[in-house]
């Protein structure tokens, strides 16, 4: 077993609809590599901060993210084919899904990148009372008062209605 700490730097793309990790942006990671039958286990943390807009207001948001992630890197004798079939994942068709040794080494990007897009918020907040924008206006609801100008919207479907009760409350 050996533990590592590191330091990279964000490739690129790890981001969903309003917030991403900015690109370039450091990524630390802790993780431990452990020897076992089928391969080399990973487990480790990748943290980082994370930038976008309030899905309420479109106000700027940062915030900090930590992601855990666990994953087995088969040996590459495994992915070959014994004659019978076995090893391959054919039969389930699980050999997109398996990740494998390549001459000693092994490629995280694709474990964190998934790691850390699936623990971006999807609906960010600046903050959790954030009232969000007037239908009307699009006025910041946290900077104006709440009756700020606007009479209440008459739905047009109703205004037949209204002329009616007008023309019998004339009489």
């Amino acid at each position: 077993m050996r533990t590592f700490n590191r330091t990279v730097a964000n490739p690129g793309s790890l981001a969903t609809g309003m917030v991403g990790v900015p690109e370039g942006a450091s990524i630390e990671l802790d993780y431990r590599l452990e020897a076992v039958m089928e391969g080399v286990l990973i487990t480790g943390t990748a943290r980082s901060r994370f930038e976008g807009e309030c899905s309420r207001c479109l106000d700027p948001v940062s915030d900090s993210l930590e992601a855990e992630f666990q994953e087995l890197y088969r040996y590459p004798e495994e992915a070959g084919d014994f004659g019978d079939g076995a090893g391959t994942g054919t039969e389930t068709g699980e050999e997109d899904e398996d990740y494998y040794l390549e001459d000693d080494l092994l490629d995280l990007e694709q474990v964190i990148r998934d790691a850390v897009v699936l623990t971006l918020p999807l609906t960010p907040l600046c903050r959790d009372d954030c009232p969000g924008l007037c239908v009307e206006c699009g006025a910041k609801l946290a900077e104006v008062e709440s009756d700020h100008g606007h009479e209440d919207p008459i739905d047009p479907r109703w205004e037949a209605l209204r002329t009616l009760g007008e023309e019998f409350g004339e009489r």
